[in-house]
């Protein structure tokens, strides 16, 4: 198996610290959040690993080499030309994920114990073109899931905007928080029209019409964005290995 931790982002959220580095290196008790999140992919056997960079690239890349990539073979997709968000970012990897099974793509900076064995499963068991980790959680925005957890909206509260447009009978679907993990089969590869700098959202909204998407729901599962300053304090305090 292998898998893709996006790492290419400029954080903003995360400053100051990203004035001067990139996202992925905060630590948390002393890992930073790459590392923590490679040894996370190596409980579940998953030991190669594509990494996207762009903001501070170098300092990824130094990290990595270093740190001979924390035991696991890591290969670089290079963006430092132009951030090219998640879809974008997964788009130019391809050819380096295009031969593998099923691959996990997540986010650098979310910590969780996530059983991905338990996701891997699900994925295997409805064969969907892609499985999305989701909770019940608060946050702005929502994917929105039939009875069956297929995907079929995105909702952002706070802006009442609905994608596809709001209609009748929407509002009894279960809106959950996407959990910046997937699991995603090759062919998504041949079906993405999108080019240049575009978000999964976007992916997942324009292929769900004819292709299954599925939310794996983990809720009660240990969990957090590590996306601003005051997140790392509470990062520390459930993550103190």
């Amino acid at each position: 198996m292998r898998a893709m931790i996006l790492a290419a982002g400029l954080g903003t959220r995360l400053k100051p610290w990203t004035d001067q580095h990139p996202k992925a290196l905060a630590l948390v008790n002393g890992k930073s959040l790459l590392q923590r999140n490679i040894e996370y992919l190596q409980q579940f056997g998953i030991k190669e690993v594509v990494v996207n960079v762009h903001h501070f690239a170098d300092q990824i890349v130094a990290a990595l080499e270093k740190n001979k990539g924390w035991g696991s073979a890591i290969v670089i997709s290079d963006e430092t030309d132009a951030v090219l968000e998640t879809g974008g970012g997964l788009i130019k990897a391809a050819p380096l994920l295009t031969d593998s099974d099923p691959f996990v793509l997540m986010n650098v900076d979310i910590l969780t114990d996530l059983d991905l064995d338990a996701v891997f499963e699900y994925h295997d068991t409805h064969n969907p073109l892609a499985t999305l980790a989701v909770s019940d959680r608060q946050t702005s925005r929502y994917f929105l899931f039939d009875e069956e957890d297929t995907l079929c909206g995105w909702r952002n509260i706070k802006t009442g905007e609905e994608k596809p447009a709001t209609q009748p009978g929407s509002k009894n679907k279960k809106q959950k928080a996407f959990s910046g993990i997937h699991i995603i089969s090759p062919a998504i590869f041949s079906l993405i029209t999108l080019q240049g700098k575009f978000s999964m959202v976007d992916v997942y909204l324009d292929l769900m019409q004819e292709h299954e998407i599925k939310g794996y729901d983990h809720t009660g599962t240990r969990f957090l964005d590590v996306g601003k300053p005051e997140s790392i304090s509470k990062a520390e305090a459930l993550w103190k290995d």
